[in-house]
């Protein structure tokens, strides 16, 4: 612990130790040798002798207080352990109180101590999302003339070439244009396996590269990159407080001047009322106030939200601030939209299906050579699908079919790519295929040989996404989409999505949000998680917005409380299990907090009197440093 300390930690270290090395030197001296019984003036001998150790801990608590004091701020947790600490050294002018200087020095050595760990821990806290930001380029390697010159990232242009070396970040977002690498990405997308990258793959800023020597153009200027769009994210987190936390700062607020009050009344109450002696209940007095400091409160439900949020940050999940990681806690239902966020959003060949006998390969390999010279999407899929290389040469003829497909002759053989048309004119007959999507049927020499279907792609992981989300108790999965109702009963039938809506327009989106919210139940929440421009006025109008960062449009990121940044669905389930622990750990300190310093407090009053300074210090010190680990749990939360 102590390799960490900050310069400032270390001084009240070194404190603390001087301050308790002589404390409990006295208290032997008092307790195990009765050494200041058998002095003259022994008890202000002790007095003196005590008051060491306490000035050289808290001499910066007292200024505090009077700092406080003077500048019209005055009640604050150092002037709580200012009265309660000087009101026990003043017990000694009570004749018939028994002394209590060591439990006064005790008190403001264990303040400092629980202030020296609630420092660290902070510190930690926060070094650990610092280490998670340490994802800005300092140069770029900027490509010109001939020459590589280093410049700030923030006077590169778009359209620019920079070289990216091994072990360098990528400065800027842009595209590969010479080389090859394999890139870590765990920064920004907590991803563990490095990503490989080569000419025509897109680079995101904030990437260390780790292998080859890269050159890419730039597509965006720093100011836009996605480094600097995570880093704003983050950095306006702490500005959005959970209500939880709000409660908190206004407790605080209006709970030091009342126990100040109290502990007034407790004084001067018991003697005029209940004939208790002065001595007594000022002691009563100086319990409350001692065990009434609110520090276990003000720094461990703060702390909590910050772990949380930086947990999830590492995980490559961004939450804006603390009050959407306390609503996601909440959520009941999720909405998807389909395109883009539960499929790739690019079309791919998804099955071929053949005759007994023949070889798929063979039938894309065909296909793919007559739909060599097409640009159209489905044809680009074809070719991207097939695993061999297409040989021009070999292609003597093509012929296009508006609205049908393509026939072509490959290698001597006339080959029929196309749909159900094409083959009725043909007059091949060909089977039904149960799989939603476009199916492209295949003819060689007169002779049917097969289909290929070609969807849009299902995300690996969004199935798994989906019963991980049943399985956290979202009560609803509803999946929103402009395409077809087969295409959309299909893919949720696939993914097991309880419900869905298809040939939805951008406006139908929000309407069907409305009446989601329309009928939850209780303080469930409603979520929708999306990635195109469209889907920005859903994700305002939800309770959580839910946007996929890498391949999301700004429209959807601006507009949504929490971004994926490698938009991996299954990464909601694992932020709602972030929220609800951070919640749970939440509610654990103010209940755990709370209910110690009540029963000491009604302990301490002066008809009951069981609780003394030491259980006080206990109350005060040991409950926050408790509810401080306890709040630090959340910064291990894993995947």
């Amino acid at each position: 612990m102590a390799k960490n300390l900050t310069k400032k930690q270390t001084k009240l270290l070194k404190r603390i130790i001087v301050a308790f090395s002589l404390f409990v030197v006295l208290e032997v001296l008092s307790v195990g040798f009765h050494v200041f019984d058998a002095m003259p003036y022994g008890l202000w001998v002790q007095f003196v002798l005590f008051l060491v150790p306490y000035l050289i801990a808290g001499y910066d608590v007292l200024a505090g207080a009077w700092h406080g004091i003077t500048h019209g701020q005055p009640l604050d947790e150092n002037l709580l352990m200012v009265i309660a600490t000087i009101g026990a050294f003043a017990l000694v002018f009570f004749p018939d109180a028994e002394p209590h200087m060591a439990e006064g020095a005790a008190v403001m050595l264990f303040f400092q101590v629980g202030e020296l760990f609630e420092s660290y821990a902070v510190g930690k806290t926060r070094r650990s999302i610092a280490d998670m930001m340490d994802i800005a380029p300092e140069f770029a390697n900027l490509k010109k003339d001939g020459q590589v010159v280093e410049v700030d990232p923030d006077t590169v242009e778009v359209g620019s070439l920079i070289v990216v070396k091994p072990g360098e970040r990528v400065p800027l977002d842009g595209v590969v244009e010479e080389g090859s690498s394999q890139l870590d990405t765990s920064a920004l997308t907590g991803e563990s396996v490095p990503r490989v990258v080569q000419a025509g793959s897109a680079v995101i800023s904030g990437c260390v590269n780790m292998t080859g020597l890269i050159t890419v153009r730039t597509t965006s200027v720093y100011g836009e990159s996605t480094v600097q769009r995570i880093l704003e994210l983050v950095e306006n987190a702490s500005e959005k407080k959970a209500r939880t936390e709000n409660f908190i700062t206004r407790f605080a607020r209006y709970y030091t001047p009342i126990v100040v009050g109290l502990a007034a009344v407790i004084a001067v109450a018991g003697p005029l009322l209940f004939g208790e002696s002065w001595s007594a209940s000022v002691q009563s007095a100086l319990v409350f106030l001692v065990v009434s400091c609110p520090c276990a409160l003000v720094i461990s439900v703060p702390l909590s939200f910050f772990g949380g949020i930086g947990a999830a940050s590492r995980n490559g999940v961004l939450v804006k601030g603390s009050s959407y990681l306390e609503a996601l806690g909440d959520v009941g239902i999720v909405a998807f939209d389909k395109t883009g966020t539960l499929t790739n959003g690019t079309f791919g060949v998804v099955a071929v299906h053949t005759p007994e006998g023949v070889d798929p390969e063979y039938v894309l390999s065909y296909a793919a050579h007559a739909e060599a010279n097409s640009n159209h999407p489905i044809a680009i899929s074809l070719r991207e699908s097939y695993a061999g290389v297409v040989d021009e040469s070999c292609i003597e003829h093509v012929e296009e079919h508006g609205g049908k497909g393509v026939y072509a002759l490959v290698s001597a053989h006339k080959v029929l790519v196309g749909n159900d048309r094409l083959m009725d004119e043909a007059r091949i007959e060909y089977p039904n295929c149960e799989l939603v999507g476009t199916i492209l049927h295949v003819a060689i020499d007169g002779e049917y040989v097969g289909h290929i279907v070609i969807a849009d792609v299902v995300k690996e992981d969004a199935k798994d996404a989906i019963a991980a989300l049943h399985a956290s108790g979202a009560k609803r999965t509803v999946m929103l989409t402009g395409d077809r109702e087969e295409v959309a009963a299909a893919v949720a039938d696939e993914l097991g999505v309880a419900e869905y809506r298809a040939q939805l327009l951008p406006q139908d989106k929000v309407s069907i949000i409305e009446e989601l919210l329309a009928q939850v139940e209780g303080k469930d929440k409603v979520a929708f998680v999306g990635d195109g421009v469209n889907d920005a006025p859903v994700l305002m109008r939800a309770d959580i917005g839910i946007a996929m960062g890498a391949m999301g449009s700004d429209a959807a990121i601006e507009a949504a409380d929490i971004v994926l940044m490698d938009d991996r669905p299954a990464k909601i389930a694992y932020a709602i299990r972030v929220a609800r622990k951070t919640m749970g750990i939440v509610r654990q300190n103010i209940v755990f907090a709370i209910g110690v310093k009540v029963l000491i407090m009604i302990l301490a009053l002066p008809f009951i009197g069981i609780a003394n300074m030491w259980l006080a210090v206990f109350g005060d010190v040991g409950v926050s440093v408790l509810a401080i680990l306890n709040a630090m749990r959340t910064l291990r939360m894993k995947q």
